[in-house]
């Protein structure tokens, strides 16, 4: 195995997480001016996604508490469009899985994929709401607010998005992204929220904000009336505290896993440099990166291996973990055919790199450049080869924990855990 020894790597992120993330919500919901004019005894609907949002079942059980504390009677339902197998059990087993229950929050769950509609846009996009939502007295969204994976833009993932293609279920979902098509996510994305918020069903949002360890550093109880200007500002933020991989290019990227809690395409774009449709090297602020080999899907994944196409190998326990129907159906609802293709699979992780290697463009295979990190949204602590030393001596934000390890394997030729810790230190970030 001819590859370069690798050194562990330390970025220095400003840490902003909250002290305390139940009271910050509390807090946000009580000086919200929306919030007091919500009438007690109403039936308030608590919309909540699909996403590995870090603290997600504290800020819910948070929202119900207050709601609760108001004499409303709050409730959750998923709003996730077409994942979970895009089945009611499936949206409400993703919720569970995060410790979304009625038991845990104090308040029922109810998941359903009926629709009811709107109307239509300027664009003429048909435009359709949960059905649990709109026979509420109003909603409430909680979603993070972050860069999306298939577009740049001032407004990306966040509650807009979540109004329009998780409040719309598998059919507006599908509906959103044909005309994202032609019109672009971000026009699609603006104008059915506010087809949405014209209805008067929608009170508000929790918008969070994460910083570069994945913890929660801000939240903020956005009302409608100035939600999309607010969102744009939130965006910007978190845009400039985006945390990357730290160096102009690498010849191989090794991937401990990827799913859809990790990002909505598996894998984070922006961090990895890819395309949605698996072409290279697409954006400009992420280093170049030739080859990406991905080890395995993360069990929250529940199968959906939606983005497994921006992999150039993968193992077969990655492979025997892909639910076809769950992968093809995220990727057909999304218009992205492409994001479901199967790339080589191969019987360890020592093949695959033996598989790899020789495609990296080096005559001398020690020469190459490699980068190794547990997942996109863990990049706080990652492995970075010896050769690129100098490079990372030149970046004052790095530091180098301890002296270079070889890539080691174990008997049945799995890569030993060289980042084993690195979750722990990223969640006390």
């Amino acid at each position: 195995m001819h590859l370069p020894r690798l050194l562990r790597v330390r970025q220095r992120f400003p840490d902003r997480a909250l002290p305390d993330v139940a009271a910050a919500v509390r807090q946000e919901l009580e000086a919200a001016p929306w919030t007091a004019r919500v009438p007690a005894g109403s039936r308030i609907a608590i919309g909540v996604g699909s996403r590995g949002i870090t603290n997600i079942a504290t800020m819910v059980r948070a929202a119900v508490d207050f709601w609760k504390s108001r004499r409303t009677h709050p409730f959750i339902v998923p709003v996730m469009g077409s994942h979970g197998a895009a089945t009611a059990e499936g949206q409400a087993d993703v919720l569970a899985h995060y410790g979304i229950i009625e038991q845990t929050m104090g308040a029922p769950v109810i998941s359903s994929l009926d629709v009811v509609p709107l109307g239509s846009t300027p664009e003429g996009i048909e435009v359709v709401m949960d059905r649990t939502a709109v026979e509420s007295h109003g909603v409430m969204l909680v979603n993070r607010i972050k860069w999306h994976t298939d577009f740049d833009g001032k407004l990306e993932s966040g509650l807009h998005k979540m109004m329009a293609i998780g409040l719309g279920k598998l059919a507006g979902a599908e509906r959103y992204h044909t005309f994202a098509l032609r019109l672009g996510h971000e026009q699609v994305i603006r104008s059915v929220g506010r087809k949405v918020l014209s209805t008067g069903k929608m009170l508000g949002g929790l918008a969070i904000l994460e910083d570069a360890f994945h913890s929660t550093a801000e939240v903020r109880a956005l009302g409608v009336d100035d939600m999309e200007r607010r969102e744009e500002e939130l965006l910007a933020r978190a845009k400039s505290w985006a945390p990357r991989i730290p160096v102009a290019e690498l010849d191989l990227l090794i991937v401990d896993e990827m799913g859809k809690n990790i990002s909505g395409a598996g894998m984070d774009t922006k961090i990895v440099n890819r395309g949605i449709d698996g072409s290279p090297n697409v954006w400009p602020n992420a280093p170049r990166i030739r080859r990406i080999f991905v080890r395995d899907l993360t069990e929250l994944s529940y199968g959906n291996a939606v983005g497994l196409a921006m992999a150039d190998v993968i193992t077969d326990r990655f492979h025997a973990k892909i639910d076809r129907y769950a992968t093809e159906l995220n990727a057909f609802t999304a218009s992205a055919t492409h994001m479901c293709k199967i790339p080589p699979h191969y019987a360890t992780d020592r093949v695959c790199l033996e598989k790899l290697i020789p495609t990296l463009g080096r005559i001398n295979t020690v020469e190459a450049t490699v980068g190794w990190i547990r997942n996109t949204l863990e990049v706080a602590e990652l492995m970075l080869s010896e050769n690129l030393r100098a490079e990372i001596g030149r970046h004052a934000g790095l530091e180098i924990l301890g002296d270079p390890q070889p890539l080691d394997f174990d008997s049945d030729g799995r890569l030993a855990e060289a980042l084993a810790g690195v979750r722990e230190h990223a969640s006390v970030g």
